[in-house]
């Protein structure tokens, strides 16, 4: 499946006491990536709420190679390796032109909103075996 890009400009509240971007911060980033790569997909969270679905992270496993900067202007990319299901795997990346600055490797779980597992929606299942 091809990577969906998702651009993130650095400001003053994403940074720490040294001007870097602290680590809490590249969450929201990966967050947002996620939201939008489904969003781009025709898969938006109200409607899987209104059908009783939302998502959760289940894991995530981070790595930092690089600090980003106050006015950086970033791209996080997102792409879906596997889905079974109630999983869905994503691997997504923050790099600052070419150079990566986080991976991260995520498992996204399906749930009821009233509570424990739910199937993965038949459209992100469909959306991975598209690309596969």
């Amino acid at each position: 499946m091809s990577a969906h890009k998702f651009p993130i400009r650095i400001y003053y509240e994403d940074t720490d006491f040294s001007g870097n971007v602290y680590h809490a911060a590249y969450l929201k980033f990966f967050e947002r990536g996620r939201t939008e790569f489904l969003r781009d997909a025709g898969i938006h969270h109200t409607e899987l709420a209104a059908q009783g679905v939302a998502f959760a992270v289940r894991s995530m496993e981070i790595s930092f190679d690089g600090a980003a900067h106050i006015d950086d202007l970033l791209s996080v990319t997102t792409e879906a390796t596997s889905t079974t299901g109630a999983r869905l795997l994503l691997q997504q990346t923050i790099l600052r032109g070419d150079t990566v600055l986080t991976r991260a490797q995520v498992m996204v779980v399906a749930i009821k909103t009233s509570g424990g597992p739910a199937r993965m929606p038949a459209a992100i299942r469909a959306l991975i075996e598209r690309e596969s």
